[in-house]
């Protein structure tokens, strides 16, 4: 029975459709182990190898992983929540209502809301760690860059997201946000060096195409605003971020791996 099951197995890894599958075979050899990870789509963003102490507890705090795994909570969470919010005025609050007291697993909500607070905090522990340790300097300065963007889209993934209960707090805070949107250097109808941008006397910024406008897709925090700020935070800034988080992790092994203290 034994040689009949080995037999089996062996004609399953010699199959050509296991080939295809696992390219080097079964990963038993040092060079078997870094061919497997550099033929590998996900383990490619990885290092083969990281020194011993990059990977301490007192020097990485695992930030950086955490901000990715409650990413991933987050886009999960966020599937869920999907299937039954919907991004009108009219049923807004009302699934939000629904989703606390009467969707099966509607805690998912309140997971998700805590989520997005905790990856927010993370966010800034993992930059403070990169910077106390001074693993900003080169080569990664490039990868410093990645991460500020990151930071900022995060924190745009966080304020896109306020306005999706539609209650008041979350108007005004967003009719707050929004008209800080006025004062963005060019862009804005307020903001410095806009007056500068004419074609003789015609204004090319104004009240009606700058920066708070096509925030909100109009004047005022609206219908607009809201389907508007539902798209960018379930499909525009996450796509963006998830490119990005890609490109971190590549440069993060093509680096040399995780950083250490300086």
């Amino acid at each position: 029975m034994a040689s009949r099951w080995r037999d089996l197995q062996q004609s399953i890894v010699s199959s050509q459709f296991w080939k295809s599958i696992f390219r080097v075979g079964i990963p038993n050899t040092n060079r078997k182990r870094v061919l497997a990870m550099l033929g590998n789509v996900v383990l490619h963003l990885h290092p083969v190898k990281t020194r011993k102490s990059g990977v301490k507890m007192r020097y990485t705090w695992c930030a950086g992983g955490v901000t990715f795994f409650l990413f991933l909570v987050l886009t999960f969470t966020g599937l869920l929540l999907m299937f039954y919010y919907r991004p009108t005025v009219e049923y807004a609050f009302v699934d939000i209502l629904d989703l606390r007291e009467q969707v099966p697993f509607g805690i998912m909500r309140e997971v998700h809301r805590w989520g997005a607070h905790a990856m927010v905090i993370s966010v800034w522990i993992h930059m403070f760690r990169v910077f106390m340790t001074g693993s900003y300097k080169p080569p990664r300065e490039f990868n410093w860059v990645i991460g500020v963007i990151l930071l900022v889209l995060t924190l745009l993934l966080s304020f896109t997201g306020y306005l999706l209960p539609w209650d008041q707090l979350a108007i005004w805070a967003i009719t707050v946000g929004s008209n800080m949107a006025s004062a963005t250097p060019l862009l804005g109808i307020q903001g410095p060096g806009t007056s500068l941008l004419k074609i003789g006397d015609i204004q090319l910024v104004t009240s009606t195409n700058d920066a708070r406008f096509g925030l909100l897709g109009g004047r005022f925090v609206g219908a607009g605003a809201l389907l508007r700020f539902y798209v960018l935070h379930c499909v525009g800034i996450p796509l963006i971020a998830a490119f990005l988080m890609a490109v971190h992790f590549w440069r993060v092994r093509k680096d040399g791996g995780i950083s250490g203290p300086v």
